[in-house]
């Protein structure tokens, strides 16, 4: 059929757009199981506290190469669906290996890249736990991908190094033009970048029209989960909450107001959510490290974190001793100058350098030296 003798279906596109897809798949998998890590550390696995930015970096790159990603996908598959009507079917076992991996690969990347664009929107129309198995197809997306240029690394060799320009005049090559075609999908990849970027990037936050989450939230930073979808509010306004600082055998309760008493400490810290967006902010409140001195503790020590949320994934978070050392890690009792909204963890919350915000636990109520 005449279509298929366009340019853009030849095998320099196909090469070049793989190529950039492959650079972006490879951006977003490592992030990905950077923030994964961070979150359900296995024993070897240390996260520094600095720098402070560090993980609003790799969260935003993980985000924002997902998104690029979509376009240079499309434009692959473009480049490549003649394919599907070759025949024979299937014509030896590496051919069949490679039609293999590609339908693995295209139903994975389509998977994640679409139940990730829903997870930005923080809408989950389906019953399975979204981390848990957009973990497990990453790993899949990723070897069948390996499985994939393995098998075609002659034809992406010679495609990457040899001009097809002749033989695409040989074969009566029609329409878009190999390189038009490649312009549109770098302009079509730019701009999908340019329009969300800002939700990570703040000098890009006046041009990202679909950047979501900035800093329109109380306080100048955005609430994902609230106190009354938390069914906190009660409890965190009662005038008798205190928290526990359980240190071995012992336990010791402060007031609010003792809190206050205790030496304060501001820092400019971001908080930066999984779903990729980011705000910095004013935090004050006691560093954790002077209250672990107060109760006898030394700063280095592992804490167990308590919400006064009873349910939920992120009720309780353990934060390592990295963290409990660095002079930054605060137990906040103000933002951005204003006592704590309720809705950002009144009457105080965690606040730790270079962590997941779902790891910032809010509405403290206990803490555990292990």
């Amino acid at each position: 059929m005449s279509r298929f003798r366009s340019s853009v279906h030849s095998e320099r596109v196909a090469a070049r757009v793989g190529m950039w897809l492959g650079i972006a798949f490879g951006i977003c998998f490592v992030t990905g199981l950077i923030s994964h890590a961070i979150q359900h550390p296995p024993s070897w696995f240390l996260w520094p506290s600095r720098p402070v930015n560090l993980y609003r970096i790799t969260q935003g790159l993980h985000v924002i190469s997902g998104i690029a990603a979509i376009p240079l996908l499309l434009a692959k598959l473009w480049s490549v669906y003649p394919k599907l009507f070759e025949r024979p079917v299937v014509r030896s076992l590496p051919h069949a290996i490679e039609r293999g991996s590609i339908l693995v690969l295209s139903g994975a990347a389509f998977f994640q890249l679409i139940t990730g664009l829903f997870n930005v929107a923080q809408n989950y129309p389906w019953t399975f736990f979204f981390p848990a198995v957009h973990y497990a197809l990453a790993w899949v997306a990723a070897g069948s991908i390996l499985v994939h240029v393995a098998v075609k690394r002659p034809v992406i060799r010679r495609a990457l190094t040899r001009d097809t320009a002749g033989e695409d005049r040989e074969r009566g090559a029609t329409g878009l033009s190999r390189r038009g075609f490649l312009r549109t999908t770098w302009l079509a990849t730019g701009t999908a970048v340019l329009a969300t970027a800002g939700a990570t990037v703040p000098l890009l936050r006046e041009v990202s029209v679909l950047s979501w989450r900035t800093g329109k939230g109380s306080q100048g930073v955005p609430v994902n989960r609230t106190a009354a979808a938390a069914g906190v509010l009660e409890a965190a306004r009662a005038a008798d909450w205190r928290l526990e600082v359980v240190t071995g055998e012992r336990t010791r309760r402060f007031s609010l107001a003792e809190l206050r008493a205790l030496p304060q400490t501001t820092a400019e810290l971001p908080i930066a959510c999984v779903e990729g967006w980011s705000q910095s902010a004013s935090w004050t409140g006691v560093a954790v490290a002077d209250l672990l001195r107060a109760v006898g503790a030394e700063p280095g020590a592992e804490l167990a974190v308590g919400s006064l949320e009873r349910s939920g994934l992120w009720s309780a978070s353990t934060l390592p001793g990295e963290h409990t050392a660095d002079p930054l890690t605060l137990l906040a009792l103000r933002l951005n100058g204003e006592v704590l909204n309720v809705d950002h963890g009144y009457p105080c919350r965690i606040i730790a350098p270079n962590r997941p915000g779902v790891l910032q636990t809010k509405w403290v109520s206990r803490l555990e030296v292990r």
